[in-house]
């Protein structure tokens, strides 16, 4: 048997939309193994689907099927420390999951790239999967077929809030609320947002982020969908956050802050504590979450 760990993702980052993304220190976890069937089972009480449509291991089997190896089933015990339909990557996770698992019970005949290919195949992007396999930040692009990938690890000076609501937003919803096209003037505010984004990650001049956080493409069409979000920026801003960014898809909205501000946590645990039933505020629960630069790994 072997246990993959595979990190909650932050995608887009503001600027970077379906190109940029970061890993955080949130697993889930998944013990595999070859196995007469299909037998899945959740360790933390999340509810999963049980056959062979759960996605880790569709997945996993479609690898299993490139390679021409037969296989008679997989047993899967899942532990879900990424919540769903949050904006973290949840089916990334799964999907990286069932890649480096199947990988690894195959004796590894592909390199960590090429199952990041298939990953952002199956993904449609590669904003999540990329962090999710690499760790790190990760700024990704697809050209030919082909995907294209620079990692840089962030600094452990660096930590993240991560504002999590108590309600689910779909990626389906929330790219149906994206017009078919924008204004010229702001995929150039994009572009160079996005550009200087992945400078700031690179250097690690992360004073920069307030500015290349910035967004005009998914954020403001999004807003109407996540209560509270203009709120919790807000919060952020007055706190000395660094930057803040809707985590992917939403609704979970996230910040990068000093990781010795310590202030800036208590700070904002108090502010969402006092907030009255009712009040947009209330609906957030606050997470640390420290960078991973590991990405997937499997153990024996």
């Amino acid at each position: 048997m072997i246990t993959v760990s595979v990190p909650a993702t932050s995608a887009n980052i503001g600027a970077g939309f379906d190109s940029c993304g970061l890993a955080l220190a949130l697993y889930n976890r998944v013990q595999m193994e070859e196995w007469d069937g299909v037998c899945i089972t959740s360790l933390d009480g999340t509810r999963v689907p049980a056959g062979p449509q759960n996605l880790v291991y569709r997945t996993a089997k479609g690898l299993y099927d490139e390679c021409g190896a037969p296989l008679r089933g997989l047993r899967l015990a899942q532990e879900n420390g990424v919540p769903m339909a949050r904006g973290l990557g949840s089916s990334s996770a799964c999907i990286a999951a069932g890649l480096v698992g199947a990988n690894e019970l195959l004796g590894r005949p592909f390199t960590r790239m090429q199952l990041l290919e298939r990953a952002a195949a199956l993904e449609g992007h590669p904003d999540n999967v990329a962090p999710a396999m690499l760790g790190g930040f990760v700024a990704s692009a697809l050209e030919g077929g082909r995907l294209y990938a620079v990692q840089k690890p962030v600094s452990q000076a660096l930590c993240f809030a991560a504002f999590v609501p108590g309600y689910k937003l779909l990626t389906k919803k929330a790219r149906a609320a994206l017009p078919g096209s924008v204004a010229h003037k702001d995929a150039v505010y994009n572009v160079s947002h996005a550009a200087l984004l992945a400078a700031a990650f690179c250097e690690e001049r992360y004073g920069l982020l307030r500015v290349a956080t910035g967004d005009r493409l998914h954020q403001p069409y999004r807003a109407a969908l996540m209560p509270g979000m203009r709120e919790v920026f807000a919060l952020c801003e007055a706190l000395g956050a660094l930057g803040w960014w809707v985590s992917g898809a939403g609704p979970t909205l996230l910040c990068a802050v000093r990781a010795q501000n310590e202030t800036f946590f208590t700070a904002a645990r108090a502010k969402l504590a006092a907030a009255e039933r009712g009040s947009p505020l209330a609906a957030y629960t606050l997470h640390r979450l420290a960078p991973d630069n590991a990405g997937a790994r499997a153990t024996a």
